[in-house]
């Protein structure tokens, strides 16, 4: 039962980080807004095993032009909240449980500069496109295997102690890594 879980909330990231369309409700990554429970507006299905799910992501655009031969890039990285995709059961959560929720999109945040600073240091071809695409599915994956080890080792925020220290160890890479778009 183990692999399935996880099985489907790897699928549920995958799901929720495809670049979403303009009508879709979105809350964008900020230091300064926490997530509320309010936010998540979607509903569960009653054979639901979780107590709350986060779906957020990465998403990207990019536009591109040619001059004197040379082809330059200007991008725009974005960690994601989608609240009609999210939800929570209240007579299951618990302030704990939020923080865990929160902490699953600080690390949608965490990749999205992982991949703008891959960006910024990518060489690209005439074949940008493909290019950038590729390096966005690498993201995604790593990203993908983080949060899945994020809900093994603190076994989905019940494991106070794990919770805290991935607090603590997630808190530190934001203040390190650099939130700027380049």
């Amino acid at each position: 039962m183990g692999a399935l879980k996880y099985g489907l909330w790897a699928l549920c990231l995958c799901v929720c980080s495809v670049v979403s369309s303009q009508e879709e409700e979105v809350i964008l990554w900020n230091a300064d807004r926490k997530l509320q429970w309010s936010d998540f507006k979607g509903s569960y299905f009653k054979t639901e095993w979780a107590a709350a799910t986060t779906a957020s992501g990465i998403s990207y655009s990019f536009t591109s032009f040619k001059k004197e031969g040379q082809l330059y890039l200007d991008f725009v990285v974005q960690s994601e909240f989608y609240p009609n995709k999210s939800w929570y059961r209240p007579e299951l959560c618990n302030s704990v449980i939020l923080s865990h929720e929160q902490l699953h999109f600080d690390i949608s945040e965490l990749y999205a500069r992982k991949m703008r600073e891959r960006l910024a240091k990518a060489q690209f071809t005439m074949n940008a496109k493909a290019e950038v695409r590729a390096i966005y599915k690498t993201v995604l994956k790593e990203l993908s295997d983080f949060q899945n080890k994020y809900d093994r080792e603190t076994n989905f925020s019940r494991d106070l102690h794990k919770q805290l220290l991935w607090n603590k160890q997630i808190e530190a890479a934001l203040k390190e890594e650099k939130p700027s778009q380049d």
